[in-house]
C-alpha cells in the first residue's frame, strides 16, 4: 500500500459519512437559493449559517490546503463560469441569468471531514453549458462505479477522461480529487486527466475513501491564476462545470457518502 493512504473501518466510515450529509445537505440548500442577483458571497453566508445549525465546522475556512502558503479565507469555493476551481466568494460578483455555478464544501464533524461540489444553472444556459453539465455529472457517475477494491486508480481516470472525450469537452489539467477522512486532503491524488496519472498508479482497496472529482471545460485542459491567489480559471475563458461525491471503497461495492 502506498505510504500514506489511510485505510478506514466501518464504523470511522460512519462517521465520515455523517459529516458528508451535512455537506449534501447544505449544497442542496445552496442550490434552491443561486438565482439571479445574489452574490457569491451570499452563498458563502448561506453555508456557513446552515453548517452552524448542524453543529459542523466548515472544511475549508482557514485551512492551508497542501498547494498554497497560505490559509484560505472562506468556507466555500463559488466558480462562476470560467472559473474551474477554489473561486473565492466575493460580495462584488452578483449572480446573473446563464451563468454556471459551482460550489464546492466541505464539513467536520467530531474530527472527520466529507466535501462535495454541485454546478448548478442558473435559468437558460444554452445547449453548450447544458452539455457540458451533463457529461460532467455522468463521468462523477461513472467513476465512482469503478471505485471497487482489486480495480486501478487509471480505472477512475479512465472512466473520467473517456466520458470528456465521447462528449467532446476537456478534462482539466493538475487538478482533481483526493482522499478524504481525518483530513479534508488526504493521499491518493485522483486525476481527473490522463496526463496527470503518470507513474501514480495505485490498486484500491477495502477502507480508502476518495473524493472524485471531474473539472470540465468546453475548450481547454489548461488553466490560469486569477489574480486572488486562488481562483483558477479555464486558459481560454470557456465555461467549466464541477461535481464531486465522497466515496468509500467498501467490500460491497462503492458507497456514495455524500447523497441524500
Amino acid at each position: 500500500m502506498k505510504k500514506g493512504i489511510e485505510l478506514y473501518s466501518n464504523k470511522e466510515i460512519e462517521r465520515i459519512r455523517k459529516a458528508c450529509q451535512v455537506v449534501a445537505e447544505v449544497l442542496q440548500i445552496v442550490a434552491e437559493n443561486i438565482k439571479p442577483g445574489i452574490t457569491a458571497w451570499d452563498i458563502e453566508q448561506i453555508a456557513r449559517e446552515e453548517a452552524k445549525k448542524r453543529g459542523a465546522k466548515p472544511a475549508f475556512l482557514n485551512y492551508k490546503p497542501p498547494f498554497s502558503d497560505v490559509r484560505y479565507p472562506a468556507a466555500t469555493c463559488v466558480s462562476i463560469n470560467d472559473e474551474v476551481v477554489h473561486g473565492l466568494p466575493k460580495k462584488t460578483r452578483v449572480i446573473e441569468e446563464g451563468d454556471l455555478v459551482s460550489v464546492d464544501f466541505g464539513a467536520i464533524i467530531d474530527g472527520y471531514a466529507g466535501d462535495s461540489a454541485i454546478t448548478v444553472a442558473v435559468g437558460n444556459v444554452g445547449a453548450q453549458k447544458e452539455k457540458l453539465m451533463e457529461a460532467t455529472k455522468l463521468a462523477l457517475e461513472r467513476a465512482v462505479q469503478q471505485a471497487v477494491p482489486g480495480n486501478w486508480l487509471s480505472d477512475i481516470v479512465e472512466a473520467i477522461h473517456s466520458t470528456a472525450e465521447e462528449y467532446g469537452v476537456y478534462p482539466i489539467l493538475k487538478y482533481g480529487g483526493h482522499g478524504i477522512g481525518k483530513k479534508v486532503h488526504e493521499e491518493p491524488f485522483v486525476p481527473n486527466n490522463r496526463k496527470d496519472l503518470g507513474k501514480k498508479n495505485i490498486k484500491l482497496r477495502r477502507g480508502m475513501v476518495i473524493a472524485i472529482e471531474p473539472m470540465f471545460s468546453l475548450g481547454t485542459e489548461e488553466t490560469i491564476y486569477d489574480g486572488d491567489g486562488w481562483t483558477v480559471k479555464t486558459k481560454d475563458g470557456s465555461p467549466a462545470a464541477h461535481f464531486e461525491h465522497t466515496v468509500a471503497i467498501t467490500k460491497e461495492g462503492p458507497k456514495v457518502l455524500t447523497e441524500l
